[in-house]
């Protein structure tokens, strides 16, 4: 009997540990089926999920074609349109404003290239101007008669002497202007130097205390001009500061010249004088302007041909142009290139010319016709 029990105890726990196999097997094949499960339901969930937004994005991109019907109205479409042109004319001033940077590094980084020169580059519809440590913008006016030169046909030659060129000939004339300050004079060689007509100073009106004075070297310098065939003309340097003044002047002209054969202009030379004592210091444009129209007058109605001289500021600054539009003018400008819009009959590039028989520097002057067939 207890032999029976031993082996009857022993087949218990062989039949109670399998029984427990049995179990743990079953519990892990389980867990294995609802981990399945699990990842199937999983694998569901995100394809409904995509699928989903899927059809979101199908909806959206069905609405967008649909769209493609919508009308709008013209008040719409004008302001499309407008927001479209305001945003090219932004991108254009963007795309503008870099050129016009780049453009301006380029020059300052120029050592040929001054303030002024970039200035006017940068506003070719004004006539830029330095003075007195400002700049002054004038817009170019249709009011007055522009001159007709092409500026690509003035160059200096070989003697860096200006001409102006058709068809590759010169057909500009040389001229001079002279003073006391070029002394004794050798006119023939001059003459021979293929300069045709000379400005000679008559005189000037003293800037402080209003002196009339005739030029030293006037009666040397026209007898020798004249007696070697050139063309002469006279020009008096004035600061009339009344209209009386400015006759007086002219008359001082007329009896100067009335023993001579003068057939180029008669010129008033209008400068300014930086000396703060000038007698003209604070006159008007227009008071300027009326001085200049009576000695011109009186020139001209004594049959001779009235001129202005000037430069940048006189004609710009100094005198109002469209009140002397009848009056032909002399231009200066120390440069190899013209800037000035407006008529011109007399240009006069360089204070530091070389001529024959003339010791030292001398201006020298192109004109573009023959000033005493006129």
């Amino acid at each position: 009997m207890r032999e029976n029990n031993f082996y009857g105890k022993k087949h218990k726990k062989k039949r109670r540990r399998s029984e427990n196999g049995i179990l743990i097997g079953s519990i892990i094949l389980c867990l294995v089926t609802l981990g399945a499960i699990t990842v199937c339901l999983m694998t569901v969930f995100k394809y409904r999920a995509v699928q989903m937004e899927n059809t979101v994005v199908m909806n959206e991109l069905e609405a967008i074609r649909m769209d493609e019907t919508i009308t709008y109205t013209q008040g719409e479409v004008d302001a499309m349109l407008a927001k479209a042109e305001t945003d090219a004319k932004e991108q254009t001033t963007r795309d503008v404003s870099s050129q016009f940077l780049d453009k301006m590094k380029e020059m300052m980084s120029s050592e040929d290239t001054s303030t002024v020169d970039m200035l006017r580059a940068f506003f070719p519809d004004e006539i830029v101007l330095a003075d007195a440590g400002r700049f002054h913008f004038f817009p170019i006016t249709d009011q007055l008669a522009h001159h007709t030169y092409d500026l690509n046909k003035f160059a200096l030659d070989g003697n860096q002497e200006m001409k102006y060129y058709e068809n590759g000939e010169a057909v500009s004339r040389k001229g001079v202007d002279v003073s006391k300050y070029q002394g004794d004079i050798d006119w023939e060689k001059v003459a021979a130097d293929d300069v045709e007509y000379a400005f000679i100073r008559l005189g000037i009106r003293g800037y402080t205390e209003g002196a009339i004075q005739e030029d030293e070297n006037f009666e040397d310098n026209i007898n020798g001009a004249l007696d070697h065939d050139l063309q002469v003309g006279v020009y008096f340097f004035t600061q009339a500061v009344s209209v009386e003044e400015a006759e007086e002047e002219a008359q001082f002209v007329l009896d100067a010249i009335e023993p001579y054969d003068v057939r180029y202009p008669v010129v008033l030379d209008v400068e300014d004088v930086s000396n703060s004592n000038a007698r003209t210091r604070d006159l008007t444009k227009e008071e300027r302007t009326q001085y200049c129209i009576a000695f011109c007058e009186m020139i001209k109605n004594a049959g001779y041909k009235p001129m202005i001289y000037g430069n940048l500021k006189t004609f710009m600054m100094m005198l109002d142009l469209e009140q002397l539009e009848d009056y032909d003018k002399w231009f200066a400008l120390y440069d190899e290139q013209v800037y000035y819009p407006y008529a011109f009959k007399v240009w006069q590039y360089t204070a530091s010319g070389q001529v024959d028989g003339i010791e030292g520097d001398v201006d020298l002057n192109i004109s573009f016709e023959d000033l005493a067939e006129e």
